[in-house]
């Protein structure tokens, strides 16, 4: 019998998958990375992301880097990796690797490439929710996916399966963020919300969220942690003016081809020890691109 899950809560980084120029991982830089993000304060991460670029690694990949970050992360914050893929039984089989070398929970994308019905989406995570007796975060990105999730669905699955710990909502809509939060923490308290905007980040915190997993906390993970924590302590004037700061770089995303490319260049910008190589045939931000990020870079290098 599944039990209930304690709440997650605070900055969770998903991760970007560094690559030397041969396009192999570069394990040296996960392992600069998971430092620089622990010293930077946040509450977990999140290995084989969409900003990890896991729609481009292979299934021994994924594994490797899952055991590579727990060992790394030794249980100083939690492991919350991506097992979602196009394929429900490929995704519990993952998943079960996952909780057997000790993460705290995983992330389940919406699948995407197939155009599913709603009542599709709830027999894939009902499936995985049945098979996976560990915590489990939906990850609504319709942008990416082109699957609607309805917020009906989520509190269906909520109520049905107490290891649905949570969703993550990579969406351009503070109306549905707010009706997730406004359903489900009305029949699960214990139910998290997190934007995966990071223009939405103090946003989603005033309407009840829980938190956020955002792309720039690879890079300035400090700012992050700095508003979240300002949030809590209700020192709402100085999360205000740290979200003001959190508005601007996020031009660096905004400006770019894709989060991947965005936040390696980035990171390199800021003088981090990784190259800012992307799998094809996602490419690598451009001279011109560079140029209008790196005044940014340059600006908030204090929260590196």
């Amino acid at each position: 019998m599944l039990v209930c899950y304690a709440v997650f809560k605070g900055i969770i980084t998903p991760l970007i998958t560094p690559f030397k120029r041969s396009y192999e991982i570069d394990f040296n830089g996960v392992e600069w990375l998971i430092k620089h993000l622990i010293e930077g304060g946040v509450h977990g991460v999140f290995p084989v992301s969409t900003t990890g670029e896991s729609a481009h690694l292979t299934f021994e990949e994924k594994k490797t880097i899952i055991r590579k970050v727990v060992d790394l992360v030794d249980g100083r914050v939690k492991v919350l990796p991506g097992v979602g893929t196009t394929s429900t039984l490929e995704t519990i089989e993952l998943g079960r690797f996952a909780k057997d070398v000790g993460v705290d929970g995983v992330v389940v994308i919406t699948p995407y490439f197939f155009k599913l019905r709603p009542e599709d989406l709830k027999k894939h995570y009902s499936l995985i929710a049945g098979s996976l007796d560990l915590p489990i975060m939906i990850y609504h990105i319709p942008s990416i996916t082109g699957a609607n999730l309805p917020v009906k669905v989520v509190k269906e699955l909520a109520l049905e399966y107490s290891n649905i710990a949570g969703i993550k909502i990579t969406y351009d809509s503070l109306t549905y963020i707010k009706n997730v939060i406004d359903e489900l923490k009305e029949v699960r308290k214990d139910f998290s919300v997190f934007t995966g905007m990071d223009q939405h980040l103090l946003v989603a915190l005033m309407m009840g969220g829980d938190g956020g997993v955002l792309a720039l906390s690879n890079v300035f993970p400090k700012l992050h942690v700095s508003i979240y924590e300002a949030w809590l302590r209700r020192d709402f004037l100085k999360a205000y003016e740290l979200y003001k700061d959190l508005l601007e770089l996020s031009k660096a995303i905004e400006v770019g081809t894709s989060y991947p490319a965005s936040i390696k260049a980035c990171l390199r910008l800021a003088g981090a020890p990784i190259e800012d190589i992307v799998r094809p045939p996602l490419t690598e931000e451009t001279k011109e691109t560079i140029a209008r990020i790196e005044p940014l870079i340059k600006k908030y290098l204090t929260y590196f």
